[in-house]
C-alpha cells in the first residue's frame, strides 16, 4: 500500500492499482485499499470498476468519510449528481470540513442547475482548503 500510495504521488494510477489489487489479495477486507483503488479507479475513469469497491469499503465501514467522498467523487464523474450529492452530504454530515467534499457537492450542484448552491458550496471548500480547486480540476471536476 506504501508502494501505492507512492505510485500516486507520481500520478502513476496504474502501478498504484495493481499495488492495491496485490495488497486486496493479502487482505480482501482492507477498506482502506478498497477506498483507494476506488478512488484511484475513478480518477483514471474506470468508473464501473470503481464503484464496487467503493461500496465494499462502504459495508465495511459504514460511516467513513474518505470512502463516501470517494463514492461521491465517483458518481459525479459517472454523471450522478444526486448520488453524489446525497454521498457528500452525508461525508459532510461527518465532517463539515472536508474540503473536497464540498467542492465535489457544488459542483454536482451546479450540474443540476442550483448554480448559486454550487457556487457557495465551492466557496466554503476554496476557504478551507485554498487550491482545492486546482486538485479536483486535475481529477477532471470543475
Amino acid at each position: 500500500m506504501r508502494r501505492a500510495h507512492a505510485y500516486v504521488n507520481k500520478r502513476d494510477y496504474n502501478h498504484a492499482i495493481r499495488d492495491l489489487d496485490q495488497a486486496l489479495k493479502l487482505e480482501p477486507q482492507n477498506a482502506v485499499a478498497l477506498n483507494d483503488r476506488c478512488y484511484y479507479r475513478a480518477i483514471m475513469g474506470a468508473l464501473e470498476g470503481a464503484l464496487p469497491d467503493c461500496n465494499e469499503a462502504l459495508r465495511i465501514r459504514p460511516d467513513n468519510v474518505n470512502v463516501l467522498d470517494s463514492r461521491g467523487f465517483t458518481y459525479l464523474k459517472m454523471g450522478s449528481p444526486d448520488k453524489a450529492i446525497a454521498d457528500y452530504d452525508a461525508a459532510l454530515g461527518i465532517n463539515p470540513k472536508k474540503a473536497s467534499a464540498l467542492y465535489g457537492r457544488g459542483a454536482a450542484k451546479r450540474l443540476k442547475g442550483d448554480i448559486a448552491g454550487g457556487e457557495a458550496d465551492i466557496a466554503a471548500a476554496q476557504n478551507l482548503k485554498p487550491d482545492v480547486a486546482d486538485d479536483m480540476a486535475r481529477y477532471g471536476i470543475k
